[in-house]
């Protein structure tokens, strides 16, 4: 590249990096108490899983052991000391990456339903303030959604803002699988909110696991804590920092458990989370979609086998965000841009930042392609 080349490319950078800055200052007023702290470290209950001496051996650190050695402990457990396990740490299994899928389901549900309770006895209490009982209330309501027949909760942390796994399909027996990973806005709450449908990991999954068929299951993935709105939090890496480890150990956990290795798809600010995650990730393809960048500047920078896939339609506004990485701001190198080296995904008929699963769009067809590995 010649001295001119590079004056041009410096000239181009120092504007996009004063653009994002420009951004994060004009909307901090608003959102700076809004940042947010991240959920970190194991599951809830795990001090009382490691003091528990009923096996006569300890049991796996959750903080510590690999999925792969959860899994390996176990399998060498009898039927009824794993649902005592269940029943006695309901909160550890049902968050514990490779430990046994149906397991887990069970232990979820027993999580939920007494975090039901203690929500409704925090509405009733006359010494909390309106607000806590507000949100109590609506805790409980939550934890009832997902206790309806039928709803298989792969992991659920009512702590913060709260996190949860939902798996659509049937995972135990799926020859595929997909894993969904979210941007901003979206937490125990809000992620299979009725508004913007496919906006929403729950209107993905649902989304892909029709188009792929029965054979397929697909995990929508709140495990990380998200930005909420625009600002610093959207703008750096620091809760992708923190996400990235706990989407690659989930994935792990499931292919210690048997299963295929996932297609896992990015949104968003979600798609920050899985470029820092890449190289960890035991996954088949990494397809990411409305993307404001990876924090690499090309595949080979993500240091994964999986194949690369990048989409945006033109109607998203994401094209309008700088892709520059400067001074701990922005995301860098654009996915979609050739010489990052992602394959390119269709989306003529996606609309905006949150269409790319909607049914008749041909990014939908692709990645039902994708997920069943029928893309080449």
């Amino acid at each position: 590249m010649g001295l001119g080349s590079w004056k041009r490319r410096g000239r181009r950078t120092l504007v996009a990096a004063a653009l994002t800055t420009t951004i994060v200052a004009g909307t901090a007023g608003w959102t700076s108490g809004h940042e947010q702290r991240p959920l970190t470290g194991p599951p809830p209950g795990s001090a009382s899983w490691r003091a528990d001496g009923s096996l006569g051996r300890g049991l796996p650190d959750p903080a510590t052991a690999s999925p792969a050695q959860v899994a390996a402990f176990f399998a060498g457990l009898s039927t009824v000391e794993r649902h005592e396990l269940a029943a006695r740490h309901p909160s550890v299994v049902g968050n514990l990456d490779g430990a046994p899928t149906a397991l887990r389901y069970e232990a979820n549900g027993m999580a939920l339903r007494a975090e039901r309770t203690r929500a409704l006895a925090d509405a009733a209490d006359s010494s909390r303030t309106p607000q806590e009982r507000a949100t109590a209330r609506a805790l409980a309501e939550r934890c009832a959604e997902l206790l309806a027949p039928g709803r298989r909760i792969l992991a659920f942390d009512p702590r913060g803002r709260g996190q949860v796994a939902e798996v659509y399909g049937d995972l135990v027996r799926a020859r595929h699988v997909s894993v969904i990973v979210p941007g901003s806005d979206i937490d125990l709450g809000s992620f299979d909110r009725a508004r913007d449908v496919y906006g929403t990991p729950a209107g993905m999954a649902r989304s892909l696991q029709a188009a792929a068929g029965d054979g397929t299951a697909v995990v929508a993935w709140v495990g990380y804590t998200t930005p909420l709105g625009l600002g610093p939090d959207a703008a750096t890496g620091r809760l992708a920092d923190a996400g990235a480890p706990r989407l690659a150990r989930f994935v792990q956990g499931l292919t210690a458990v048997g299963l295929p290795k996932p297609a896992v798809f990015c949104h968003s600010y979600g798609s920050v989370v899985c470029g820092l995650a890449a190289a960890r990730l035991p996954a088949s393809d990494l397809v990411v979609l409305g993307s404001p960048g990876l924090r690499a500047d090309s595949v080979a920078d993500l240091h994964t086998r999986a194949r690369v896939w990048a989409a945006r339609d033109d109607t998203d506004w994401i094209g309008k965000v700088p892709n520059v990485e400067l001074f701990g701001l922005g995301h860098g190198a654009d996915p979609t841009d050739s010489s990052f080296g992602a394959r390119s995904v269709p989306t003529e008929r996606a609309e905006g930042h949150t269409g790319y699963f909607a049914p008749g769009t041909d990014s939908l067809r692709a990645f039902a392609d994708i997920a069943t590995g029928a893309s080449s």
